[in-house]
């Protein structure tokens, strides 16, 4: 059982963690493998490093060390770099078009006189573009579930679970320590 954000006892269940493990190994995978792609890029490169906690090389090995956690074997090891992969090149497109979108907007919001009209269509345009996103890393993660087996998947879950708990920690802990201004 674990606390969830509102405090309160939840024991999730077996499909909610492996879907969650598979979400998190695509996710990560793809993040970590989009970065790489994108050296020296700035906006959601930049935000990426820093939020997924550093270089391209240190996500792939905390992928690796994921699957090694999980004994997989050096197939599924190498399927899931491939699908890892091939989203990632599909993501990066997405991001460069994710870019130009948030130029636009920033174009809409600076010119002298601010089209609300214009403003909603690029917000529009941003949310498709955030969906086909999402809708590619599920589809990574679908792709994942079937390489791993469903007790792979439930001790990857497990493990993020509790690395997700130690970060909420951590955060929670700077938090606090960070002097009000």
């Amino acid at each position: 059982m674990t606390k969830n954000s509102m405090g309160m006892v939840s024991k999730p269940g077996r499909m909610l963690r492996a879907v969650t493990a598979g979400a998190v190994l695509a996710l990560g995978g793809a993040a970590a493998l989009s970065v790489s792609a994108m050296p020296g890029a700035a906006g959601h490169g930049d935000m990426e490093r820093s939020m997924m906690g550093g270089s391209p090389q240190r996500m792939g090995r905390m992928v690796d060390r994921m699957l090694e956690s999980v004994n997989a074997t050096e197939a599924q090891r190498t399927q899931v770099k491939q699908i890892l992969q091939a989203a990632a090149s599909d993501l990066k497109a997405q991001r460069n078009s994710g870019r130009a979108l948030h130029e636009q907007r920033m174009k809409a919001f600076t010119a002298p006189t601010v089209d609300a009209n214009a403003v909603e269509a690029v917000r529009q345009q941003m949310l498709s573009q955030h969906d086909q996103e999402t809708k590619r890393m599920s589809q990574a993660m679908i792709e994942i579930s079937r390489v791993l087996t469903p007790e792979q998947r439930t001790k990857l879950a497990e493990r993020m679970q509790e690395r997700s708990a130690r970060m909420h920690d951590h955060r929670d802990r700077a938090e606090r320590e960070q002097p009000r201004r």
